[in-house]
């Protein structure tokens, strides 16, 4: 931690007039070195901040701190803002909850995307009622415009390739009321591990019959009958056996006319604003409502135009969910600006790549430990060098992670940490060990003596034969002519 005064391009920075602004010209003149935070003390007096407002957490490596109420104060408000922007021992625990079984961890820390080198995203649209909606979205140009930068930003956690295909619900028919604007197999523009796929799934249904509300004289889904609707729709997929990675599902459920309008209430029985819900790691889901005909003998099916934006808003939050990015309930003095297109801030970024690079070294000590208890269980192993030298190189990269991190060098603590995590694996699952794993020495014994009994035992009757007779000749008297 460094204390300084402002230079003098940083005083013409802040002489604007809003924060925003301020935050956008000292982004250029700020260290941009991953897990850096320049923080700016400004006076009490200053215009920069609202009314009401003592902290403004820009969307890239900064924030802004007004000065008054003494040194206690500004301790307080500085202490604060290391809460939302830094790695904390909260933090810590919520990447480790997975070890942790006994500690006390609120829902959002569990819900949170396990480190992984790679993840797959799937979104998918679902009509069950095809003969009654033909429903089209352009996901291309969604993906393009609010999936990319996201992505991009992401990139520095994994890499990512984006797909798309086309799948019939029921048998091999391809049913034209629904379609897709984009040509099965299209590869969209993508910059390094995720995996988009866009499918689309005809006569899916939710699995679930909802509530017929006459009140509201819609169908109302409560919130205890939501975990009944995933494993219905997840069997349709298909796509989490057929992929290495974790898989994220993002569905799009047009509901058929006979439950149509169709709403999610949360457990309070209040409206869900978003009409979606999400599975912690593996997904979400949101209802997209059609409007009925204006006239009962309206032809079929209706063309229905699905508002990206409003979709993509909701899968975004919810992507944000799952990756831990969750903002907490902050005190109203403080403000944090939105990350806008990107979908996520700098300094949020950092706090992914901390969390990550914590639970890698803690997978990679976690694996190794299991590979010692392996070897100490089989006394007659044999380590192959190639399996010793990944055992080394897991070691060495990981304790080059942990140096790092100590040091603030977060890109190349979370490099090293992926390297001892790659290497310990390869050493686990090495194919040399696999078969001693699946064949320790009392399965031999049960497989071998079947096959060597029938033959040992002539032979020991032989053996046994022989050394009665050489015992009678050397008993009988020897006769001497």
């Amino acid at each position: 931690m460094v204390y300084r005064s402002t230079t003098a391009q940083e005083e013409a920075a802040l002489d604007v007039a809003t924060a925003r602004e301020a935050d956008a010209a000292l982004h250029p003149l700020q260290d941009a070195s991953l897990g850096s935070l320049t923080v700016y003390v400004v006076p009490e007096t200053s215009c920069l901040l609202p009314q009401g407002i003592s902290v403004y957490v820009g969307k890239h490596r900064s924030a802004l701190v007004r000065a008054g109420g003494g040194l206690a104060t500004l301790h307080t408000r500085l202490r604060q803002l290391m809460q939302v922007m830094s790695f904390t021992d909260s933090s810590i625990a919520a990447a480790l909850s997975d070890r942790m079984p006994g500690s006390q961890l609120g829902p959002d820390a569990r819900r949170h995307l396990k480190s992984s080198l790679g993840y797959e995203i799937t979104f998918s649209p679902l009509n069950p009622d095809p003969k009654s909606h033909a429903v089209h979205w352009d996901i291309e140009d969604a993906v393009n415009r609010y999936v990319q930068p996201v992505l991009d930003k992401l990139s520095l956690v994994a890499n990512f390739s984006v797909d798309s295909q086309v799948r019939a619900g029921r048998g091999d028919e391809e049913s034209p009321a629904l379609a897709f604007l984009g040509a099965p197999g299209t590869r969209f523009s993508a910059s390094n591990v995720f995996v988009v796929c866009l499918q689309i799934l005809y006569y899916a249904v939710l699995g679930v019959t909802p509530r017929f509300d006459k009140e509201s004289s819609s169908f109302l889904l409560s919130a205890h009958s939501l975990p009944h609707v995933i494993n219905p729709v997840e069997a349709r997929l298909g796509s989490s056996a057929a992929s290495l990675y974790p898989v994220l599902n993002f569905l799009l459920y047009v509901p058929e006319r006979s439950h149509s309008p169709l709403y999610i209430q949360d457990k309070d029985g209040a409206p869900v604003s978003t009409n979606a819900f999400h599975s912690p790691r593996w997904g979400g889901i949101m209802l997209y409502n059609v409007e009925a005909p204006a006239s009962p003998q309206a032809s079929l099916p209706l063309h229905v135009y699905v508002d990206m934006v409003r979709v993509m808003e909701v899968f975004l939050a919810q992507l944000r969910l799952l990756f831990g990015l969750s903002r907490e309930e902050l005190p109203p003095e403080i403000l944090l600006e939105s990350p806008g297109n990107e979908g996520l801030a700098d300094w949020e970024l950092d706090r992914l790549l901390w969390a990550h690079t914590v639970e890698n070294i803690a997978t990679v000590s976690t694996t190794l430990n299991s590979l010692a208890q392996l070897l100490d269980k089989i006394g007659n192993i044999v380590i192959k060098d190639d399996v010793a030298s990944e055992v080394y190189r897991a070691v060495a990269s990981a304790q080059s992670a942990m140096a790092k991190l100590a040091t603030g060098h977060l890109h190349s603590a979370f490099q090293a940490s992926k390297e001892a995590v790659t290497s310990s694996e390869r050493a686990f699952f090495d194919p040399s060990l696999l078969h001693l794993l699946y064949f320790p020495d009392d399965q031999k014994f049960a497989i071998y003596i079947p096959l060597f009994l029938p033959m040992a035992v002539p032979i020991l009757l032989s053996l046994a034969k022989i050394v009665r007779e050489a015992r009678q000749r050397k008993k009988e008297p020897t006769k001497i002519d």
